[in-house]
C-alpha cells in the first residue's frame, strides 16, 4: 500500500472511531486532523470536505465490515431459523467493532444524516438494501428445503430483524447496559422458532 493511500484509510480509521463515539455533526474536521496527526492540506489531498470523507467511511469501513459480519452468515446460511439467531446473538453480545454506549453505526449515521444529505442516504440505503436482500434470499432457500414454512414472507421476516436488530441497539446505547439485548434475543429465538 502506497503512503497516500495509507494516510488516507487512517484518516477513515481514526475519523470512524471519533464519529462512532461522538457523532457526525459533532465531529469536527479539526479534531479528524489532530487526531490522525495528518496536516489539513493532506486531509484535503484525501477528501473535498468532511461530508465525501463521510461517505468513504460508509463505503471503505462500513461496507466491508457489515459483508463480513452481517451478509457473508447470511449467504452462506444453511439453517437460516438458527443462523439468523446466531448471527444477530453474535453482533449484540460478542463483535468487538460494535459497543453497547455507541450503538449501531449504520443505525446512528442514518438518524443522524439522512434528512439532510442524499449521498449519505444512497449509501447507507444501499448496505441496508444488500442485508435486507440477503435475508429474504436466506428465507427463500429455508424454505425450498423445507426448514422456513411455505407461507412466510421474506420481505416481512427481513424487516422485523432489521428493525428489531436496530432497536435493541438503542435501548443498549441509552442504558449503557447489554442485558436488554438478552430479553431482545429470548423474544427473537421464539420468533424465528414460530417460522418453522
Amino acid at each position: 500500500m502506497s503512503k497516500a493511500a495509507n494516510t488516507r484509510l487512517t484518516i477513515l480509521h481514526k475519523a470512524f472511531e471519533l464519529i462512532y463515539t461522538k457523532g457526525y455533526q459533532t465531529t469536527s474536521v479539526d479534531e479528524i486532523i489532530a487526531t490522525t496527526q495528518v496536516t489539513k492540506g493532506a486531509f484535503y489531498y484525501h477528501f473535498k470536505n468532511k461530508d465525501e470523507m463521510g461517505v468513504a467511511i460508509i463505503e471503505e469501513i462500513l461496507k466491508p465490515t457489515m459483508q463480513e459480519h452481517f451478509i457473508k452468515p447470511t449467504e452462506v446460511s444453511q439453517n437460516p431459523i438458527e443462523d439468523f439467531y446466531n448471527m444477530i446473538s453474535y453482533l449484540l453480545l460478542e463483535d468487538p467493532f460494535l459497543q453497547v454506549k455507541y450503538g449501531c453505526p449504520v443505525g446512528n449515521l442514518t438518524q443522524e444524516m439522512t434528512p439532510w444529505n442524499t449521498k449519505f442516504s444512497e449509501a447507507l440505503t444501499e448496505l441496508v438494501n444488500l442485508w435486507k436482500t440477503t435475508i429474504i434470499n436466506s428465507i427463500e432457500k429455508g424454505k425450498e428445503s423445507g426448514l422456513i414454512r411455505k407461507d412466510v414472507i421474506g420481505e416481512q421476516v427481513a424487516f422485523f430483524i432489521l428493525s428489531g436488530y436496530w432497536g435493541i441497539r438503542n435501548f443498549g446505547k441509552l442504558q449503557n447496559d447489554n442485558s436488554v439485548y438478552l430479553i431482545y434475543l429470548e423474544e427473537l429465538k421464539k420468533y424465528l422458532d414460530g417460522l418453522k
